[in-house]
């Protein structure tokens, strides 16, 4: 979140799909209210979450399922007068209405009218939302004119619906990370069969490789240029069967002196300069359908998994 700091003076945040209970956005956005000086922050819960009261305690008495509700800060303070300002102070602003806390008429969801209503009032959304709406949850922030910060499977760079927003820079990945992991925690009812080392029992966390952030607030690392220290050569580089592009299998290999079009993973996005390189499309999306091989672009016959279609926009001469 600090990639993205200078973006909320003066702003109002709205993490909606969220459970305040748990939130750690909410966490995060109370606790540095003042710092970040935000104008307000608005949360709400979803009807009927499983999710006990175990880290934020905001009530005397947890509840098992969650009332849908939603909570509003526009002031935090050292209410507890301990000279620091922390989740004992939220809580005691909370018992005080200082902090109110508000049952919502319907259950929460992000598409209710009410929740609309205060989608309409923010200026940044900041959540989590659920996966299988991710198509409609980022429809519904453009169809309103939102600023986001949100986190997503970063197989959602080849949605149709999603695919043309980072072609047109209306939205792009967010700063990764670290190390290119995320954790969920999810309730040890629901834990399942993974493959190994993905879901840690003693701690209900599981390891995601694949989870990226997605969002239109600019960052500093967006911009910096990519150091291509690779020749092109033809035979290194092949030409794809059904389509004028080469084949680039690795980001890091992008040859720093080829002009023409290039196929490569999506990956690619995580290292996405727009200054440097040009989108052209996705494979499926941009090659004729009569073309394609399995639906993509193809080598001897074999298709290779999506390939974002790019050009450099300031290739190196090429040596002889």
């Amino acid at each position: 979140m600090q990639h993205y700091a200078g973006h909320f003076a003066g702003k109002t945040v709205f993490c909606n799909c969220d459970d305040p209970y748990e939130s750690n956005f909410f966490q995060y956005f109370v606790l540095n209210f003042g710092r970040l000086k935000l104008k307000k922050l608005i949360a709400t819960c979803y009807a009927g979450s499983p999710i006990a009261g175990q880290q934020l305690m905001l009530f005397e008495e947890p509840e098992t399922e969650r009332t849908p509700y939603k909570a509003v800060v526009t002031k935090v303070y050292d209410k507890t007068g301990d000279n620091a300002v922390d989740m004992r102070d939220v809580r005691a602003l909370i018992e005080s209405g200082e902090i109110p806390i508000e049952r919502l008429q319907g259950n929460g969801d992000f598409r209710s009218a009410e929740c609309i209503e205060l989608l309409k009032e923010a200026d940044i959304v900041v959540t989590n939302p659920p996966f299988s709406l991710f198509r409609e949850y980022v429809a519904q922030l453009v169809e309103y004119g939102k600023k986001f910060l949100i986190i997503g499977n970063q197989n959602a760079i080849t949605y149709k619906e999603i695919f043309p927003l980072i072609k047109e820079n209306k939205m792009w990945l967010g700063y990764g990370f670290k190390g290119g992991d995320s954790h969920f925690l999810i309730p040890k009812e629901n834990a399942r069969e993974f493959a190994p080392g993905v879901y840690d029992p003693s701690t209900g966390l599981v390891h995601f490789r694949n989870v990226t952030w997605f969002t239109n607030l600019d960052y500093k690392k967006r911009h910096e240029r990519m150091i291509l220290f690779r020749h092109y050569t033809p035979e290194e580089y092949p030409h794809y069967d059904n389509y004028d592009a080469i084949e680039v299998s690795k980001t890091v290999d992008i040859p720093c002196d080829y002009d023409g079009v290039m196929g490569v993973p999506i990956s690619f996005m995580n290292k996405y300069n727009p200054e440097q390189f040009e989108i052209i499309g996705l494979d499926r999306y941009t090659v004729p359908k009569e073309f394609l091989v399995g639906g993509r672009v193809a080598i001897m016959g074999k298709p290779r998994y999506a390939r974002i279609l790019i050009r450099n926009k300031q290739p190196e001469t090429r040596t002889k």
